[in-house]
């Protein structure tokens, strides 16, 4: 009796079992007769012509199309500042000035030496022309006439400070009365009528990039629109990044240099593109296919993908305006299955 007890429970189990499987079966059997009776519940959307277009967005620093900062060449105090920030300057102006008394920058002594390395040398022309002198002591006079002017230029770029181009004076790090010492930086000039950004692109991605690409950049409401003028073909060991050179038309002139923007760039569009979301895209080996209502039927249709962006596939053969794309219940379909449609957003189609 006691043996008898456990091989009942045994079979009841079984009989359990066997009961549930049959009638997942007899389920499965009963959902394929009504798929085959009354068609497999679909949802569709018609295929209409959409804008599409992938714009990758980065942040960057903007910079003027040319920059250049001026330094310190003697420790003394800064005697006068010429100009401010925003003020637009001239190659050569005066920015800054240091007093001429200085006795490291030798002012008035290099002065002295040029006037009288000027003068002999004017007297030495004179003396050859008449055949006073020989050519070697005009050549002589020359060379020195040349040194006194470097030394004096040099001099003269130590205590009055000009502006290496011609731009806006984007930065001054100075004030008067400031003590700086050499290489202390003490202003940046930048053209600004153009901008640029360096982008920095993953192995992924940059083959996405090439020149000429629309580009924009966007800074507390101003946007501003340009292109890409470099691709470079190398990776940056530092950045392990490839860099990408962004060039914005800045007409209005406003100084954007030195802030973070959100620089675009648009690597494809097309206004009227047939864009079908990646759920509603199947593999079959090599091929790609979606399912389209037709005559009251499901139609493999095997389709050519373009550019992609996020979930959304850009389909460029396979697919016409006016199709009706199934985009529910998928998963039920094969090629020339019965589907019956469903309209109401509030039932629900299994996939």
């Amino acid at each position: 009796m006691k043996r008898a007890l456990p091989l009942l429970v045994v079979w009841m189990l079984c009989a359990v079992l066997l009961s549930s499987c049959g009638s997942q079966r007899e389920d499965a059997k009963s959902m394929e007769r009504i798929y085959s009776e009354e068609g497999v519940p679909v949802r569709t959307e018609k295929v209409r012509l959409t804008s599409f277009e992938d714009r990758r967005s980065y942040n960057a620093v903007l910079s003027g199309i040319e920059e250049s900062s001026a330094y310190a060449m003697i420790s003394d105090k800064i005697e006068r500042v010429y100009a401010k920030v925003g003020d637009s300057v001239r190659k050569d102006d005066v920015i800054v000035s240091f007093p001429t008394d200085n006795p490291a920058a030798q002012y008035y002594q290099a002065k002295v030496s040029f006037e009288n390395a000027a003068a002999s040398y004017r007297r030495m022309e004179d003396l050859y022309a008449t055949g006073g002198i020989s050519q070697q002591e005009l050549d002589n006079a020359r060379t020195s006439y040349q040194v006194a002017q470097a030394n004096w230029d040099a001099v003269q770029q130590s205590v009055l400070v000009r502006a290496p181009i011609s731009g806006v004076l984007t930065k001054v790090d100075v004030r008067e009365s400031d003590n700086v010492h050499p290489d202390d930086e003490l202003f940046t000039v930048s053209r600004v009528d153009k901008l640029k950004a360096k982008l920095w692109i993953s192995d992924k991605e940059i083959r996405r990039f090439r020149k000429g690409l629309p580009a924009s950049a966007t800074w507390n409401g101003i946007e501003i629109f340009g292109r890409v003028v470099q691709v470079d073909m190398s990776i940056n060991k530092d950045m392990q990044a490839f860099g990408v050179t962004v060039e914005l038309d800045n007409p209005a002139k406003i100084p954007l240099t030195g802030v973070v923007a959100a620089v675009n760039v648009d690597l494809y569009s097309n206004p009227e593109a047939v864009v079908v979301e990646r759920k509603n895209i199947f593999k079959e080996g090599d091929k790609t296919y979606v399912f389209v209502a037709s005559g009251g039927a499901a139609q493999k249709r095997y389709v050519t993908l373009g550019d992609s962006h996020g979930p959304d596939v850009e389909v460029v053969e396979g697919l016409s305006p006016g199709d009706e794309l199934i985009v529910e219940g998928q998963m039920h379909l094969e090629d020339g299955a019965k589907i019956r449609m469903i309209s109401d957003p509030d039932v629900s189609v299994s996939n």
